[in-house]
């Protein structure tokens, strides 16, 4: 079946990319979405496959029963955009001021529906269910997947699938990794109160701006100095704002950033020596704060015995792609979720553009090579007509923990 499929998939890539173009020139927001779950839902409809609207909220499941009795596996992709001004000049740009597709969640689209399409004209000869699970609000803690894992999207579901279209790797590779792929995602706010005053009179005051200074230089030694080498963590400022006037000492400061680990007991060691660094900062410069740390989604981990059996198959069905293990990305993803209910695989497409320039994730002028959706949707079919076939081995190392 899988050459079947993917003679199909050759043929609909076209489609692919129009569909692709259509999401990214009218980008939605996490929350926000409202024409495009309404477009996935009625071009699934559309191709005969039965769709569960306003899942968790906003989103969207569709379901392919098979002709012959068998297992259900699922395959994500979600949907949302970015608060980005895009900078591409690209002739089907967003046309939503402030607002674009900076991820890679138009192709995830675009590669599911037309997937589903390929999968429908063998639907008689399927052993078992496929699930279509298009999720909303990926980007914004705390997601649409634990809404939709609530709603039921994963009732009787065996197994999933997950796939990222990613810039950073070249077109034509997919990367794997068994366990650990992609790190918790957890933001802090920390305020700052000092005593303003004039800037010719800095004894008379607390200068707030000082004082978070001498904590951002601190916080940054935590990882080098506390954390074991051989293991990750990140800690990012990402925003650092205060004063205002150029003589005037600020009276408070706002510092927004971010932490990343893989490890629960390095998580709750970065916790608390941010607390400590900040406690005693600001007792020795006579300031008070306000600190709110925000756990936000745990770290994506891979069922190890499942992807074995992956990294085998796509080495089987894909050969002209280059499938390698790859180093644990920091970045965050709610998949998390889906893979803390049932075992699964999520993976790297390489979408690097191999002819220029390619720009990161979150950046203005980020594109995709397209022709990385093709890929991505062999790779996700292979993987659920595999499963289905029997050609994977389960094995969950550690009992699926709840959700939190």
């Amino acid at each position: 079946m899988e050459k079947q499929l993917f003679h199909r998939l050759d043929e609909l890539y076209g489609d692919m990319v129009e569909l692709r173009r259509e999401f990214h020139q009218y980008p939605e927001l996490s929350f926000q979405e409202i024409k495009t779950p309404k477009m996935i839902a009625d071009y699934l409809e559309r191709i005969g496959i039965d769709v569960k609207r306003n899942v968790g909220g906003r989103g969207i499941v569709g379901y392919i029963k098979g002709g012959k009795p068998g297992k259900t596996v699922a395959i994500r992709a979600d949907f949302d955009a970015l608060p980005i001004q895009e900078e591409t000049n690209l002739p089907f740009a967003s046309k939503v001021p402030g607002v674009m597709h900076a991820c890679g969640h138009d192709a995830h689209t675009a590669t599911l529906l037309v997937l589903a399409k390929a999968l429908v004209e063998i639907r008689s000869e399927l052993q078992g269910t496929i699930v279509l699970i298009h999720q909303f609000a990926e980007e914004l803690a705390p997601g649409g997947a634990i809404e939709m894992i609530k709603d039921g999207c994963l009732e009787d579901v065996d197994v999933i699938f997950g796939n990222h279209i990613w810039s950073s790797f070249s077109y034509g590779c997919i990367g794997y990794r068994s366990g650990a792929i992609m790190a918790s995602a957890d933001r802090f706010h920390l305020t700052i109160h000092g005593r303003g005053g004039h800037g010719a009179s800095p004894h008379e005051t607390v200068d707030a701006i000082v004082v978070g200074a001498s904590i951002v230089q601190q916080l940054q030694q935590i990882v080098s100095r506390n954390i074991d080498p051989l293991k990750s963590a990140v800690l990012s400022i990402g925003s650092f704002q205060a004063g205002g006037a150029f003589n005037v000492i600020a009276d408070q400061a706002k510092l927004v950033g971010t932490v990343r680990t893989f490890d629960k007991d390095i998580q709750n060691n970065m916790i608390n020596r941010m607390e400590q660094i900040i406690k005693g900062i600001c007792e020795a410069m006579n300031a008070d704060y306000t600190f709110n740390y925000e756990k936000g989604y745990p770290a994506v981990v891979n069922d190890s015995i499942m992807t074995k059996q992956f990294s085998k198959i796509m080495k089987n069905n894909l050969n002209e792609v280059k499938v390698e293990e790859i180093a644990p990305v920091m970045g965050g993803e709610d998949f998390a979720y889906y893979l803390q209910r049932v075992p699964g695989v999520f993976f790297f497409t390489g979408a690097g553009n191999m002819e220029g320039t390619s720009y990161p994730h979150h950046h203005p002028k980020f594109d995709i090579d397209e022709r990385a959706m093709l890929i991505a949707a062999k790779a996700l079919g292979s993987a659920a007509l595999s499963y289905l076939s029997g050609n994977f081995e389960i094995g969950i190392e550690e009992e699926m923990k709840p959700l939190v």
